[in-house]
C-alpha cells in the first residue's frame, strides 16, 4: 500500500524540508544509494534538536516536585509505549487486540515523539532482516556509536516510512493518518502539559508548579531522556553485555539497559527469537514490560500474548543462520 504523496517542489528548498515538520510524508522516496541523502537534513530535524536546548530552560523555570513526579512518570509510560507497543506490537506482532485499542497504542506510542507507528515499525522490520548487515542503517559495529545512536533518522534517505515493509498495519487508514502528521499528539502533549501546570498554579499553589515548568520537566527533559534510553538499544546493546546465543548479529543482553528501557536490554535473547512477547526470557531477567502487557491480558485489553517456546528453553546455544533474523509478521485483527 502507498500513502498519497502531496507534490511539492525538490527537498533542497529550505521551505519544503519545513513543510516536513508538519506532513512527513511531503516529499516523494529518496535515492538511498545517493550519498547527499545521507548528510544530515539540519534544518528538517531542527525541532528534535531544540527538544534538547530546550531541556535548559530548567535553569529558569526551576523545579518542583510535582514536576518532577511528571517527567518520571511520562517517561515511564512513554517508554512502555515504546517498548510495549510500538515494538512488542506493530514491530512483530507478539500479542493481539482491537482496532480501537489499536489506535489508542498508536496515539500513546505518537506521544513519546519517536515519529509515527508505521515508521518505526518498519525499520524496526528492516534493522531484522539486515542487522549488522551492509544495509543495517544503525549498526555500530560499522557506523560508530552516533551515527548507531542517532545520526541514522537525520538524513533524507531514512526519512521515509517504509509502508512496503508494514502492508499488515498501512490498510488502516487512521494510522497512516497519525503516521504521516506525527507532530500533532507530540503538540498535544505540550500544550496539555503547560495547561496543566497553570491549572495547579491557580488552583493549588502551594505545588509551586506553572505551565512552563510543567511543560519542560514533562515535554522536554523526559521526552529526551525517554529517546536517548530507546537509542541505547542500537547503539550500546549491540556493543556490551553478554551473547547467551550466537545470533548472526553482535546483539548482546545488558542487565541495565533492560532496567532503563523496561525490559528491551535482553536484546540478544530478542535477536535469538523475535516473535515472543517477553524478552527476559528467564525469571531473573527482569522485563518490565511483559509484567504489564500480562496484566493488560487479564482485564482483556490484549490477548493471544506469544509464549517462549519450549524448545528455546530446551536448546542448548547454537550457531545461527540468517533465516533466525528474519521476523514473520501474522495478520492483524480487525
Amino acid at each position: 500500500m502507498n500513502a498519497p504523496l502531496i507534490p511539492s517542489p525538490p527537498s533542497r528548498h529550505w521551505y519544503v524540508r519545513m513543510f516536513r515538520w508538519v506532513d512527513t510524508y511531503a516529499v516523494p522516496p529518496a535515492d538511498t544509494n545517493d550519498p547527499a541523502n545521507h548528510r544530515i537534513e539540519w534544518l528538517r530535524v531542527l525541532p528534535f534538536l531544540l527538544l534538547h536546548v530546550s531541556c535548559f530552560a530548567v535553569i529558569w523555570v526551576g523545579w518542583s516536585w510535582t514536576a518532577v513526579a511528571v517527567a518520571v512518570a511520562l517517561y515511564f509510560i512513554r517508554m512502555f509505549a515504546i517498548t510495549g507497543i510500538y515494538h512488542r506490537y506493530f514491530s512483530h506482532r507478539t500479542y493481539k487486540t482491537s482496532r480501537f485499542w489499536q489506535f489508542c497504542f498508536a496515539v500513546l506510542g505518537n506521544s513519546s515523539v519517536q515519529r509515527g507507528p508505521l515508521w518505526w515499525a518498519a525499520h524496526h522490520r528492516h534493522h531484522h532482516r539486515h542487522s549488522d548487515d551492509e544495509q543495517d542503517v544503525h549498526s555500530p559495529s560499522r557506523l560508530g556509536f552516533w551515527r548507531s545512536h542517532m545520526l541514522w533518522f537525520m538524513n533524507r534517505a531514512n526519512h521515509r516510512t517504509q509502508l512496503e515493509l508494514i502492508p499488515d498495519f498501512a490498510k488502516f487508514p487512521e494510522l497512516v493518518w497519525l503516521d504521516r502528521y506525527d507532530v500533532a499528539v507530540p503538540v498535544l502533549l505540550g500544550v496539555s502539559l503547560f495547561m496543566l501546570g497553570w491549572l495547579l498554579h491557580v488552583v493549588a499553589p502551594g505545588l509551586n508548579t506553572n505551565g512552563l515548568q510543567l511543560l519542560v520537566w514533562g515535554l522536554s527533559i523526559s521526552t529526551v531522556a525517554c529517546a536517548h534510553g530507546t537509542f541505547t538499544i542500537n547503539s550500546l546493546s549491540h556493543v556490551f553485555g553478554s551473547r547467551r546465543y550466537q545470533t548472526t548479529d553482535t546483539s548482546r543482553n545488558n542487565f541495565l539497559l533492560a532496567l532503563i528501557t523496561l525490559g528491551e536490554g535482553w536484546h540478544n535473547n530478542h535477536h535469538h527469537y523475535q516473535s515472543t512477547v517477553r524478552q527476559g526470557f528467564f525469571w531473573y531477567e527482569i522485563d518490565i514490560t511483559f509484567y504489564i502487557l500480562k496484566t493488560m491480558s487479564w482485564v482483556g485489553i490484549i490477548s493471544d500474548l506469544k509464549p517462549v517456546p519450549a524448545h528455546i528453553y530446551a536448546e542448548k546455544p547454537r550457531a545461527a543462520t540468517k533465516a533466525d533474523s528474519v521476523d514473520s509478521v501474522t495478520e492483524p485483527t480487525a
